[in-house]
């Protein structure tokens, strides 16, 4: 096994892993540049390779928000819109559900479609549901329709022809003539070829509009990482969490779009907790998922730039898109998120963050609103980062709020705390008790640069009585790409199949080609799964794949119980089927354990902030090695566990031991904190 590099690039801070073959883990973490996403990789890049050949690196994997930020800054390249006579105006129409403040504004506009209806063009063709040929494509249409987008300057095309997923000969014969003088043209029989047509020309039409900046961005970082002297390949995470090459991410870019926050789940799913709910809280946002039986739930849908609603982003309020992604609850909320006071003088905090640049106040790069890290520096929680910090910037930053609201600067610093924790909380909901899952069996675990501070806190407004905070938990998405899987998925939707088993045999076969295998090739895994409703509705379920129709259906009525709460009996049909070959990297080895404090008791204190004790409160500080060494001293603290309230801290994160909490070394290097008055995962 050589040396492996993972890269996370979030909105503060860029996170650089480098992994050695003997399982040591170097670390870096800068602040992000947005103008330029590649200077700061590299600048970490650079610093994990001191003195180190950068040519003994053998892989790298990368995740990204650059799909992301393009669909939500309207970035991308400018898309022409090919479809079916009759059918320009179902992109421009849309569908929008109005939520939250929106319900009552009598002068609501509806955002813009993803795709300007002047550029929507039609040719002329129809296939049925079934796939058979209802009038025969007349190439001179789709000619004409390729003139017109060219004479525009238009240099990227989307082409989505009605039920192209059960025929997609018409698609690919226009695809053809189009790329004569349309130099970008994806069509939906390639990118995802299920049912439902607006679903389908979004997905199609974000592909579109993000896969050449993709491609640019792609290109570009080999570029430089090669004038480092790393020529390894690039893989890239997909929203799933799966790995695939740079190529095949170029060319599928709408696969990437939830790239960043997948990373993170893995790297909670990897905890060797079956149950646990991943909790990752950056510099900008907080990210949820639950995590059962050792694996994250995946969704098939879903929506890019809408608004949230209770920390969840609405059906209806964004771009849908249909490729499989991990199912995360995303709330504006982070270390960088500005606290204001509205207009009727109550606080608020986020959704808008200082982010990397000018940062918290604290940061003494030009920042003057305060934040939630300079909160928690006031409160005592945070002494150190991975960038000095500076506490009179943060207590004159907190002092502009604590003067309006006629309270203390602690004061105001512990309610920016509170209401932090309280829109994290939201997003625990979504992925728990709104899906009728009691968070109460599950462990939180905590990762991110600020989740740490704040989890046990997040944990017990839901009775978690356990919160694991992982080994170098400031970079756990970065370090969680390194257990990325390179995998390939496929996906058809197909009514009335005869031969069901030997379409996802073809599937199988289809996805391993990508990754140059065969199904039946040592160490390949193979998943297979379909899509499967009652006879008669509309909206279907997945489950795992059998042979047996009797099997099939006992696992689809489970689901269904589950899902909607009721017991419901008739008949059944398949609708799509779906294939993820995968192919596991190698196994990193543990770590080895990092040197032991000599002496857990001599460890320093510094005054921090708990309501439950009334104020400031001299509190020890530890590290993780000093918690680890409290096992090796029996006379010191019993169990060798340490009460809150305490901190532990690293260099990458920081852990906030409330009052009524215990905190206690965990394997691999991990720190976990107990709650006696709550039931234990």
């Amino acid at each position: 096994m050589g040396y492996a590099i993972g890269v996370d690039v979030g909105g503060t801070f860029t996170d650089v892993v480098l992994r050695r073959p003997s399982g040591a883990v170097t670390v870096a973490k800068c602040l992000s540049t947005h103008d330029d996403p590649i200077a700061g990789i590299a600048t970490g890049v650079t610093r994990v390779l001191t003195g180190l050949d950068p040519a003994l690196v053998t892989r790298v994997v990368h995740a990204t928000t650059l799909a992301t930020n393009a669909v939500l800054e309207r970035r991308g390249a400018r898309v022409a819109f090919v479809t079916t006579r009759g059918f320009r105006s179902v992109v421009p129409l849309g569908r929008y559900a109005r939520v939250e403040e929106d319900r009552y504004d009598l002068r609501f506009t509806p955002p813009p479609p993803p795709v300007d209806p002047a550029d929507c063009f039609e040719v002329v063709e129809r296939v049925s549901a079934r796939g058979e040929v209802l009038t025969p494509l007349d190439p001179a249409s789709v000619r004409r329709a390729a003139r017109e987008i060219a004479r525009r300057g238009i240099t990227s095309a989307a082409v989505c022809l009605l039920h192209s997923y059960a025929n997609p000969d018409h698609e690919r014969r226009a695809a053809a003539i189009l790329r004569e003088s349309v130099p970008d043209v994806v069509v939906s029989s390639e990118v995802w070829p299920e049912i439902r047509e607006y679903e389908r020309a979004t997905t199609t039409i974000m592909s579109a509009y993000v896969g050449p900046l993709m491609a640019a961005y792609l290109s570009r970082l080999r570029d430089r990482l090669a004038e480092l002297g790393v020529r390894a390949p690039v893989h890239v995470m997909e929203s799933a969490g799966g790995v695939v090459s740079a190529e095949r991410a170029a060319r599928r870019a709408v696969a990437t779009i939830e790239s960043g926050p997948a990373a993170g789940v893995l790297a909670a799913a990897g905890t060797g907790l079956p149950d646990v709910i991943s909790f990752d809280m950056g510099g900008t946002t907080a990210k949820a998922c639950a995590v059962r039986g050792g694996r994250p739930e995946i969704t098939h849908e879903f929506h890019v730039g809408g608004k949230g609603s209770f920390g969840g982003r609405r059906a209806g309020t964004g771009v849908p898109i249909k490729t499989p992604a991990i199912d995360l609850a995303e709330v504006g909320a982070g270390g960088g998120s500005i606290a204001w006071l509205d207009a009727a003088g109550a606080l608020r905090v986020g959704p808008r963050s200082a982010g990397s640049s000018p940062g918290p106040a604290c940061y003494g790069l030009g920042g003057a609103d305060p934040t939630v890290t300079d909160a928690n520096l006031v409160l005592g929680y945070l002494g150190s980062a991975s960038i000095p910090l500076s506490p009179p910037l943060a207590d004159k930053a907190l002092d502009r709020l604590a003067g309006p609201l006629g309270v203390s600067r602690a004061e105001a610093a512990l309610a920016v705390h509170t209401i932090v924790n309280a829109a994290m909380a939201s997003a625990v909901h979504v992925v728990t008790v709104q899906r009728g899952i009691d968070p109460r069996g599950f462990a939180l675990v905590a990762f991110g640069g600020a989740g740490p501070m704040h989890a046990a806190r997040v944990a017990g407004r839901f009775g978690i009585g356990r919160v694991v905070v992982p080994a170098h938990c400031g970079v756990a998405s970065a370090a969680g790409l390194l257990t990325g899987a390179l995998s390939a998925d496929r996906v058809l939707s197909r009514l009335g199949a005869a031969d069901p088993a030997g379409l996802l045999d073809a599937l199988a076969r289809e996805a391993a080609g990508d990754l140059g295998v065969t199904p039946a090739d040592p160490g390949v895994r193979v998943e297979r799964s379909v899509d499967v409703r009652f006879r008669g509705q509309s909206h279907e379920l997945t489950v795992p794949w059998s042979a047996s129709p009797r099997v099939l259906e006992s696992r689809f009525l489970a689901r269904y119980a589950r899902v909607y709460g009721v017991e419901q009996r008739g008949e059944v049909e398949l609708v799509g089927y779906r294939v993820r070959v995968t192919l596991p990297p190698p196994a990193a080895p543990p770590s080895p354990a990092g040197p032991m404090d000599p002496d857990p008791r001599a460890v320093a204190t510094r005054p921090a902030y708990f309501p439950e004790l009334g104020g400031y409160a001299d509190v020890p500080v530890h590290t993780r090695a000093t918690l680890a060494a409290l096992s090796a001293v029996p006379s010191s603290i019993p169990s060798a566990s340490l009460p809150g309230p305490a901190i532990v801290e690293d260099p990458e994160s920081t852990i906030v031991v409330p009052p009524g909490w215990t905190a206690s070394p965990g394997p691999a290097g991990a720190v976990h904190l107990l709650c006696e008055e709550a039931p234990r995962a």
